[in-house]
């Protein structure tokens, strides 16, 4: 296991100063180049009417033997790592369905607030196939949070937590073969750049563990661009 909980974060509201700060950390970190465009998906209906419809895929590991890092695992082979794309182009006024399969395990959130969905079309995530509204505090892996920055003309933050795999299928090397599938949709705004990153600090002791692969971009954080279609 790659991580390990230290730190509190306190409450909601502390979340959210957290969540403005780090949105600046990240914006100002390195950032791998390459981009994710979203799959056409057709159209959907959705409580703003009919909207064209797309689909992002990507993946949550407990190091960076996988991803965009190489076979070597790059600079720091250890770290935690999303993959394998952190950059991802979206079109405006789209729903956007995004389907993450998590492969890491994990442990208490420190900040019950992103154990719980925010953001998505009807308030649910997918889950391993069920709905849900959220998950076990004691038992989040990761969480994917995306929130907007000072150029973005339309206000979007979307939060999803990622369940933990259980220690007891969490391999010694390679991955599971049964990682948790999580599925949410959401409808994008305005074009505009936005950041997203994890909220479950398994980085380093940097920023209340938020460091290292917490606030570097192309492990558990990105660019997340909407453009005009």
């Amino acid at each position: 296991m790659n991580r390990r909980l230290l730190a509190a974060l306190g409450t909601v509201i502390l979340g959210a100063a957290v969540i403005a700060g780090i949105g600046t950390y990240v914006a100002s970190a390195k950032n791998d180049s390459r981009v994710l465009i979203a799959t056409p998906a057709g159209t959907a209906n959705t409580p703003q009417g009919n909207l064209p419809h797309y689909t992002l895929d990507m993946s949550a590991y407990p190091d960076s033997m996988a991803g965009s890092h190489g076979k070597s695992g790059g600079p720091h082979p250890d770290w935690v790592t999303y993959g394998s794309y952190t950059n991802f182009q979206v079109p405006a006024h789209s729903l956007i369905t995004i389907t993450i399969r998590q492969y890491d395990s994990g442990s208490r959130i420190t900040n019950d607030f992103f154990a719980s969905v925010h953001g998505t079309v009807d308030g649910t995530a997918i889950i391993n196939g069920k709905a849900v509204t959220s998950v076990d505090p004691l038992a989040v892996g990761h969480t994917f949070t995306l929130h907007g920055l000072a150029d973005a003309k339309s206000e979007m933050f979307v939060s999803v937590p990622l369940p933990s795999v259980p220690d007891s299928l969490v391999p010694s090397s390679g991955y599971t073969k049964t990682p948790n599938t999580i599925t949410f949709s959401f409808i994008t705004g305005d074009a505009g750049k936005y950041v997203w990153n994890c909220e479950y600090p398994c980085g380093d002791g940097t920023v209340a563990r938020f460091g290292g692969p917490m606030s570097t971009q192309g492990y558990m954080s990105g660019n997340f661009t909407v453009v005009n279609a």
